[in-house]
Formats: structure tokens, sequence, C-alpha cells
């Protein structure tokens, strides 16, 4: 029997139209989720993802609570097939993971998001950030690079994901970041790919609305992980509530280990990994850091099928 990961994407995987081929499939989901998340959020987030261009679901506060959503309901659609022997999420996919897990009910979980997108778009509007993409130098490379040119211009530029073996993200002020995508091509990077993204996530930059998110993680319940869950800020398992309080707090400014995180749970005995969610992002980067190992995604209908054949 497949020992199976589930994998929760973050920002960067929504597209177009997303959920509405769920909700096709189950009408039922939109009462019990689309519904429910439009009068928690106040407006109509379930029109955004069926109907909207690409362009509306960019600002940071509206896609975190989007591609969560649309995570959440292909779980749903995923209740009848064998539980997974571990969770993790990429970013704001680890909200995704805490629910599948049972450490909190999906709405106090969509409260959070929305919260987190808001704070995070305020910390842009203060100061501009940006994000890019660098592919083809090691890791610590390029956390030399960052070092170098923060201690040259006092800017803030840091690796934000550690996403694959030959791609990492780094994050900061939107002027570090394109000096440090320029020396990072200097050095022998194949390319660098500016994000399209609505803040600077995941560098001391959001160190400014800590607080303010301690806050608001202090007024939700949260419960002990009924599954393993491995967290992006140290890619190990948390074990108990308070422990995953404290790393969604780090998560703001922490970098995400991801390839690490896959790492951990093929050590631990997983052997295939199931992206629940849209896009195929967490997928691609399954298949360049653990190529001998099975990834299915549940971006569409057909893709929902084979992973849940896969599962059964």
């Amino acid at each position: 029997m497949p020992r199976t990961a589930f994998l929760f994407p973050g920002q960067g995987s929504q597209r177009a139209g997303m959920g509405r081929d769920l909700v096709a499939q189950r009408p039922d989901l939109f009462e019990r989720y689309y519904r429910v998340a439009d009068g928690i959020l106040g407006f109509e987030l379930s029109r955004l993802c069926f109907e909207a261009p690409v362009e509306a679901l960019r600002p940071t506060e509206i896609t975190q609570p989007a591609v969560f959503l649309t995570s959440v309901v292909t779980l749903e659609l995923l209740a009848d097939c064998p539980p997974p022997e571990a969770v993790a999420g990429h970013s704001l996919g680890e909200y995704t993971a805490l629910v599948c897990a049972g450490v909190l009910d999906w709405t106090d979980a969509l409260r959070l998001v929305r919260r987190r997108g808001e704070l995070m778009a305020a910390v842009n509007e203060r100061t501009p950030g940006q994000m890019a993409a660098v592919f083809g130098l090691p890791g610590e490379r390029v956390e030399r690079l960052c070092a170098q040119e923060t201690h040259r211009s006092g800017e803030v530029v840091e690796v934000a994901n550690y996403n694959d073996p030959n791609q990492v993200v780094v994050s900061g002020t939107a002027g570090a970041v394109t000096r440090l995508a320029a020396a990072a091509k200097a050095e022998g990077a194949e390319r660098v790919v500016v994000l399209e993204v609505g803040a600077p996530f995941h560098c001391s930059l959001m160190r400014d609305v800590e607080e303010e998110y301690a806050a608001e993680l202090a007024r939700v319940t949260f419960h002990d992980p009924k599954l393993p869950l491995v967290t992006n800020v140290t890619a190990g398992y948390v074990h108990d509530a308070e422990s995953v309080v404290e790393a969604l707090r780090r998560q703001l400014a922490g970098s995400v280990r991801w390839s690490e995180t896959l790492h951990r749970l093929v050590a631990d005995g997983v052997d295939q990994f199931v992206e629940v969610g849209p896009g195929r992002v967490l997928s691609g980067f399954c298949r360049n850091t653990c190529p001998d190992l099975p990834v299915y995604s549940t971006g569409d209908e057909r893709r929902l099928r084979q992973a849940r054949t896969a599962l059964v």
C-alpha cells in the first residue's frame, strides 16, 4: 500500500476559473463552502474564483483566501479516500494542511488567511517589495549574494523559499531584489524570474506585522495535529497546538524550507505525493527533488480522477 503525503499549494498557484469544475461535480459544495466563505469575507470570493480574470486574483488579500478555499474543497473531494500518512503545505498551503490534520476548523483558517493577506499587503504598501526566483545556483551561493547586497545597500534581500535543488526564491525591497537578480546572473544563474506577487513574503520586512498577527492567532482555537505535519520554518514535525501557533508566527518572516520538507517525508517512508489544490507548482518541485517518486496533482477533473485512483 503506498504511503502518501498530501501537499497543499500556496500563492502563485491561482488560476482563472479555479474551483468551478469542482462545484460542477458536486453542487452541494457551493453551499457548504463557497456560500459560507462569501459571508465570512464580506465579498463574493466565489465569483472571483469562478468568473474573474487572473489579474483580479493577483492582490494578496484575494489570492490567499482563493487558493486556500479551492484547496479545502479539493480535499473534500478526496474525503472518501484513505487518509494520508503525513501532510505539508507550501507557505499559505500550510493552513490547508492544518485543516487536513484536524488542527484548525476551515472557517477559522479562512479568517486567519484573510488577515494574513491583509497584513502582508500592508507591508508592501509601506515598503514596496519584490520576489524573484533564481534558477541554477545553490542556495548557499544565493544566501551569500543576498548578504553582500544587504551589506552594500543596507536594504533587505533574503532567501524566502528553498523550493527544489535548482530553484530558490529571494524576497526583499524592490531595489535590492533587482540588484540581486543582476548579481545572480553574473554569478552564473541559468535565469532569474521576477514573480508576480503582491508583497515581499518570507523575509524580515514581515517582522513589522508579526506581533499583530500573533494577536490574531491567539483568538483562534488550535488542536494538536491528528496526522504527522511537517512545518515550513524547520522542515520538522509539529506535535502540539502550541508549536503550530509558534510555527505560523515565525512563518511570516521565515524561509520556506520546501526541499528539506520533501526529503524529511521521504526519509520517514512516504513514497508518493498528491498535490491537493489548484495548479501543479508543487508537483514540479517534487519531480525535481524526488524524481523517482510518483506525484499526482488535482487541479482539474482528469487529474483529480488519476489521484483518486492512485489513492484507492
